[in-house]
């Protein structure tokens, strides 16, 4: 029976969500499987991938073949690595302590490398919120001073055209009283 490592689709339209299945090459995608691996959900950021490296060493010692995602998949979790030690072990090459310290190894290095990594992407994302906030500050500044400009400009609008009503009053004042004046000479 010709066995396959791949990938099951699952979840919904837009949102893919993936089981990893060793399974019989003839059967359908999401068919039946012989046995559930681990996940892997491409839409998160890092993506999220659960594996059973013990299993999946299993299968692929057994003759699996995966197909080009899950072998990338199983590669990154280090299961072919182990294979590969574990190949070692069977030819006499390594003891089977040294071929776990390798892996230990390994996985410790991997798992620094992604910490770093998403330590990296929070930093940014950090850096780009502050650079937004700055920006949004900047801009709502520049419109209170706008506004402040707006305001001051309305008040000195109105000082004018109070004072300039004010002006026209006393000249009609002034033009009343000379009028009156007038008419009591006359008078």
């Amino acid at each position: 029976m010709p066995t396959k490592i791949r990938l099951q689709r699952h979840g919904r339209k837009g949102k893919p969500f993936y089981w990893i299945v060793a399974t019989d090459s003839r059967e359908k995608r999401d068919g039946k499987f012989l046995e559930k691996l681990g996940i892997y959900n491409p839409t998160t950021q890092p993506a999220i991938i659960e594996l059973d490296v013990d299993n999946a060493v299993k299968w692929l010692r057994n003759g699996a073949q995966p197909t080009d995602t899950a072998k990338r998949i199983l590669s990154y979790k280090g299961a072919l690595l182990k294979k590969h030690l574990l190949a070692g072990v069977d030819k006499g090459a390594l003891t089977e302590e040294e071929a776990n310290k390798k892996f230990e190894a390994w996985l410790e290095e991997k798992n620094a490398s992604i910490e770093s990594a998403s330590e990296k992407t929070q930093k940014a994302k950090e850096e780009a919120k502050q650079k937004a906030l700055d920006a949004e500050r900047e801009v709502n500044a520049k419109r209170e001073a706008e506004a402040k400009a707006a305001e001051d400009e309305a008040k000195a609008a109105e000082e004018a055209a109070k004072a300039e009503a004010d002006d026209a009053t006393e000249e009609t004042n002034e033009a009343e009283s000379a009028e009156e004046e007038s008419k009591e000479e006359k008078a």
